[in-house]
């Protein structure tokens, strides 16, 4: 299960005293509502049995990949993504199924940070968003940083003072954070950032980082990718293009993982038997 880390409690009595300040990775890459193909066709064999059982209502306007990719539990392919039709897919969730809306098994996090601090060069956590493996929000909240905020980095974050409004404060987004996470898969990119700007820790055997698995490093030569590139290259879409929308993100990093699924446990498996 989640749960609070040491550091946490030795930060809260550091902070009590005013004698030091958290430090959080900054995340590289930024998230609007604008995703766009890169890539478009017309539905291949594989893409056609993936989504077989799928009935696209005319209404929606959507076609029968699109429809899948989060309405059904099937396999789906970076070849399927590559044969949708329309010129562009959406990472908004579709169906209507109030099951499916449930948190469910796995759960995908991402976090938007603020700056504080001289130059506002220190991170603080000012978001936390959580979708299920169909992609539906399960939890979205803006949180109000510890610290006076030097700068909000609104061009990335996407943060702004009025946001502030209607934020949570920081205590109550970790422990609605860590009561979601027990006992669930974690999927993420680089997520121990995530975690770490909550002060969690989360069992390893339950974590899916996408920044981690190997088919995804090999585009960048075994180094770490980003989430802009990886989404891109897997998915044929194009994100970030402006500020962040953490539920984007975490939206993208599921798909990604879902592409993958069978490949990731497999690799874990394989990584438990060498030990």
């Amino acid at each position: 299960m989640a749960e609070l880390s040491s550091n946490w409690k030795k930060l809260s009595s550091k902070l009590e005293k005013k004698s030091s300040k958290p430090r959080t990775p900054v995340k590289s890459g930024a998230s609007t509502g604008k995703i766009k193909a890169t890539k478009s066709s017309t539905l291949t064999p594989a893409a056609e049995a993936a989504v077989s059982s799928v009935t696209t209502p005319a209404k929606s306007g959507l076609t029968p990949i699109e429809y899948a990719l989060w309405s059904k539990e099937n396999d789906i392919t970076t070849a399927d993504i590559e044969s949708a039709q329309r010129p562009n897919i959406t990472l908004t969730p579709q169906g209507n199924d109030i099951r499916k809306k449930e948190p469910g098994k796995y759960l995908s996090m991402d976090c938007e940070f603020v700056g504080v601090g001289p130059e506002g060069t220190e991170s603080a956590l000012a978001r936390v968003s959580i979708v299920n493996f169909y992609g539906h929000t399960v939890l979205d909240e803006f949180v109000k940083p510890r610290e006076k905020v030097t700068d909000w980095r609104t061009w990335v974050s996407g943060v702004t003072p009025k946001h502030m409004n209607e934020a949570i404060t920081f205590e109550e987004a970790q422990k609605k954070t860590a009561d979601l996470l027990q006992d669930r898969i974690l999927v993420g990119h680089a997520i121990h950032h995530d975690l770490d700007s909550l002060f969690l820790s989360h069992p390893k055997a339950m974590i899916r980082d996408t920044s981690k698995f190997q088919t995804f490093k090999a585009i960048s030569n075994g180094r770490t990718p980003s989430l802009k590139k990886l989404t891109s290259h897997f998915l044929k879409l194009d994100i970030q293009g402006a500020a962040h929308s953490s539920v984007e993100d975490a939206r993208a990093t599921m798909l990604l993982f879902r592409l993958y699924r069978k490949d990731f446990e497999k690799s874990l498996r394989l990584g438990r038997n060498r030990k």
